[in-house]
């Protein structure tokens, strides 16, 4: 009974150990995800400023 009762436990700590780990990737595969949108917006941003900063000097 003993040992059928210590399997169970290193079944489930496997099983959270799995778990975990697939967890782990998804947030990392998300994280990548926000911070290329991320880059993409701050592109867009120094492309529509950066243009209007040009036409205000060469109005000086």
């Amino acid at each position: 009974m003993d040992m059928a009762l210590y399997s169970a436990f290193s079944l489930f700590g496997i099983l959270i150990y799995l778990v975990s780990i697939v967890v782990a990737i998804y947030l990392i595969v998300l994280f990548v995800k926000l911070a290329r949108r991320g880059i993409q917006a701050l592109d867009i941003y120094i492309d529509k400023h950066q243009g209007f900063n040009n036409d205000q000097d060469h109005l000086q």
